[in-house]
């Protein structure tokens, strides 16, 4: 069917509808526009902070909001306990209040409230509130008349309280059962011992303090003691001896115990003999070791009742006792095992009566108490005894035999290199032996010193000295453990001995006197006595090595080849061997002089020289002639003297004299003067 709307009905709703987005607009945008301001929050406790027990108590949240003019904000409240949040709501008004109704010791704590208006938050202070008081719990039971094994139920209920409590149940002093619990209540069940009790209960919350409640009310009840106890009885007496058969009955009176039939057992210490002692005896022949309590135990259900008898056994015969004297046999000697017995029950048995075996390794020996052998490999093991009458079987301890093992021929060595003039070790050893074993050091059989071992890989060390390599091989090494009839003697000390090195002395050739350069030098390092390997180390004129070598005679040498002048100087050597004792030679002085043919050149030429030097010499004076300054060659001639004048005037040329004229001053033409001629 088809509905046709008409045109006014149309436009009636697209009216209706623009005026509800309207009026939505401007609730929005007033609402948007508004503003508020919180600016405090209290938080009110009503009707005060420390309350009894099942009080109402009130919370009140109090803001203080300034807000726009005709606006109404939503305010948000949050409440906090022990500041952790407990409740939230959303309100138009100031106020808030949050109601405990019947206050209890668990709504005690820190409240705070919280104020949220859009962006804003605020708290308030914190405020306490105490609940004094916890309920009186009550107890009840479900019977009160018991027979003891019967299970009782408890109920222990502190209506109204809230939290985690702790119930304890209590008899007296003795506290029964406790529970850990949310729950307002706590059952169990009991299975009581006879007697009376008096049973109470109470419980403990804590908070910032453990708080105890009131003790509930006392039950008493009494329990029926159930008669079950056994009785035990012993045929044929309780003192017995060894051997004797025992019967033991264990019974219980059900007389008075209706519809009962109580399981009996019957124990001696931790064993249990038998668990079926209602219907049968238990019988056993006696032993020594078994003397002590015997319990019979009657079991209905749950409870358990106890009767006990002390048995004690007299000993038929002691337990034997092995010997093998002495402590120490050696391989080869004789020795005997005994078995005897140190007491008995003379008034059940004579020493007669009593049969011995001995035992090697759990194989019998030989039947009776005493055996004799020789000591060896065959004869070691492990020995009991056994004693045996009416029909009582006794064994002593095992005792371990093992024939002592004469020492083997002792082995002789040293440690470490044996150096003449230097302490070394001797060792001894013997690869057989019982310990302990005495070693003693012997040197052309005389003994030096002794000492005992008593460990089998253990050497006896001696300290030694010799003074020559042949008193290495008069050392001996003598070993025993039991007595002279063991002692063995091992063979002479033979090792290798090192001398020492000599002091060294060093020779030069050619001598050091005529050493020229350019010629070969021939050191050689000799020494009288050392141990080869020896190293020869050589040291030039600067103290430093030249040379170094290892060799198995008792010298070295070293050629310094075509010597030079700058090579001259200390020379020495070393030597050294396995003893480590370095030896320095004495010092030679080599003074390397010049060549032959650089002194004969030197020679030469000094010779030219002082040839030349006297040429000089006598040239410069056999040159005569006179150099004037101005360069000019003077004659002179001899002027007469006065004393002269008298004499006839020689015209002879031939006493015509030349010589050199110096003039110091500027020479008069018209003055004259003689002429000294030298």
């Amino acid at each position: 069917m088809w509905v046709k709307i008409l045109p006014s009905l149309k436009m009636g709703t697209l009216w209706f509808t623009s005026l509800w987005y309207l009026l939505f607009f401007l609730l929005t945008s007033e609402e948007a526009c508004a503003e508020s301001v919180i600016k405090s929050v209290q938080l009110i406790i009503h009707p005060r902070n420390e309350v009894e027990r099942g009080t109402n108590v009130s919370l009140i949240c109090h803001a203080e909001v300034s807000h726009s003019p005709g606006s109404l904000p939503i305010y948000e409240y949050n409440i906090y306990k022990d500041f952790k949040l407990l409740n939230t709501d959303q309100a138009n008004s100031k106020d808030y209040q949050y109601s405990i109704p019947d206050a209890r010791m668990a709504d005690s704590g820190k409240y705070k409230c919280e104020v949220v208006i859009k962006e804003q938050k605020k708290e308030s202070l914190v405020e306490d509130l105490t609940v004094k008081g916890l309920q009186t719990p009550v107890l009840t039971v479900d019977k009160l008349k018991l027979i003891e094994g019967n299970h009782v139920n408890f109920n222990c209920t502190a209506e109204g309280e809230r939290g985690v409590l702790r119930f304890f149940i209590r008899d007296g002093s003795q506290e029964l059962y406790t529970e850990l619990t949310y729950s307002r209540r706590v059952d169990w069940q009991l299975n009581l011992p006879k007697g009376t009790v008096n049973i109470f209960c109470y419980y403990s919350i804590t908070l910032r303090s453990t708080e105890l409640s009131n003790v509930s009310n006392v039950i008493r009840l009494d329990i029926q003691e159930l008669e079950i106890n056994p009785n035990i009885e012993v045929i044929p007496s309780k003192n017995v001896t060894e051997g004797d058969l025992i019967t033991f009955s264990c019974s219980v009176d059900t007389t008075y115990q209706r519809n009962s039939d109580p399981i009996i057992t019957l124990s001696h210490g931790h064993i249990v003999l038998s668990s079926n002692m209602t219907k049968t005896d238990y019988k056993v022949y006696a032993k020594a070791n078994e003397s002590g309590e015997y319990e019979c135990t009657s079991r209905l259900g749950s409870v358990s009742k106890v009767s006990a008898m002390n048995i004690s056994v007299k000993e038929l015969f002691s337990m034997p006792v092995l010997s093998i004297p002495p402590a120490k046999v050696f391989e080869g000697e004789h020795f005997s095992i005994s078995c005897q017995i140190n007491s008995l029950a003379s008034e059940r048995i004579r020493m007669d009566d009593i049969r011995y075996s001995i035992l090697q390794d759990k194989t019998p020996v030989i039947n009776g108490s005493l055996y004799n052998g020789t000591a060896g490999k065959a004869s070691n093991g492990k020995y009991i005894c056994v004693a045996e009458a009416k029909g009582i079987i006794k064994k002593s301890r095992m005792v371990l035999f093992e024939a002592e093992v004469l020492v083997s021929k002792p082995e002789i060595s040293v440690y470490g290199p044996v150096i003449v003039n230097k302490p070394f070790w001797i060792h001894c050893h013997s690869y057989n032996g019982s310990l302990p074993i005495i070693y003693s050091l012997k040197r052309n059989n005389i003994t030096l010193n002794k000492t005992e071992v008593s460990d089998l890989h253990e050497n006896a060390r001696f300290l030694a000295m010799i003074s020559t390599p042949l008193d290495i091989s008069s050392y001996m090494c003598e070993a025993e453990n039991n007595g002279q009839v063991s002692r063995k003697m091992s063979e002479r000390l033979r090792v290798t001995v090192i001398v020492p090195v000599g002091k060294p002395l060093l020779t030069i050739i050619p001598v050091p006197e005529n050493i020229e350069e350019g010629s070969d030098v021939t050191l050689i390092c000799n020494i009288a006595k050392g141990s080869p390997p020896i190293n020869f180390s050589f040291y030039g004129g600067s103290g430093t090595e030249i040379y170094s070598t290892t060799v198995q005679s008792n010298s070295s040498s070293y050629v310094l080849s075509a010597v030079k002048r700058q090579q001259s100087g200390n020379y020495y050597c070393e030597a050294n061997n396995q003893a480590q004792s370095l030896i320095k030679s004495d010092t030679v002085s080599v003074e390397v002089s010049l060549a032959t043919w650089k002194k004969a050149l030197i020679a030469v030429f000094c010779m030219l020289v002082v040839a030349l030097l006297v040429l000089f010499i006598v040239r410069h004076y056999k040159a005569k002639r006179v150099v004037v300054n101005n360069k000019e060659s003077v004659w002179s001639e001899r002027l007469p003297d006065v004393a002269d004048q008298d004499s006839p005037v020689s015209t002879n040329e031939g006493d015509i004299e030349y010589t050199e004229v110096v003039h110091l001053q500027p020479v008069d033409p018209t003055q004259r003067r003689p002429v000294r001629i030298c």
